[in-house]
This record gives structure tokens, sequence and C-alpha cells, in this order.
């Protein structure tokens, strides 16, 4: 688990996440459906590279991903790993 520093420190470098509770979340919005199916498919291969899977709602062309560690109970590093090679999509 992260300390309070840590998690303030790992959030800087991560453009429009949000820290809730015991995850990060962040919204997509793309052009129309097909964009954002392509962003999931994209998103799917970085959770399996990583064998770290965030939870995905997806509406029409807007995408909200949240990412926490469900066997500590809380975010860890690897959270934040994710999210950071997500935004680089």
């Amino acid at each position: 688990m992260l300390t309070l520093n840590e998690l303030n420190d790992l959030m800087q470098g991560l453009e429009e996440w949000s820290l809730e509770s015991d995850a990060i979340s962040k919204i997509f919005a793309f052009k129309d459906f097909k964009e954002a199916k392509e962003f999931i498919d994209k998103v799917a291969e970085i959770a399996e590279k990583h064998q770290h899977h965030p939870d995905i709602m997806w509406n029409y062309n807007q995408i909200r991903l949240s990412l926490t560690t469900h066997a500590e109970h809380g975010l860890t590093k690897k959270d934040f790993e994710v999210a950071r090679e997500i935004n680089i999509l």
C-alpha cells in the first residue's frame, strides 16, 4: 500500500486522473463509438501485458477507466504504471 505522500507524488504525474478513495479514474471522450472501441482494445492490450485490469464503463463515445489493486484493497504503484501507459495512447 502507498502512503499519502507517495499517492500525492504519483498523482502529480497523471494528467486528468482523479483520486477516488481506493482507486484512480479518468474519463476519455472520443469522436464516436468506433473510436471508443478502438481505445478499449488498446487498453486491453496494456492490461494483459501488465496483468492488471481496469474497471471500464462505456457510454457511446465516453470511456471511464478506474484502477485499483483489488488484491491489496487499495492503490499500488502498479495502478499508476498502467495509468501512465494508458495516457500515452
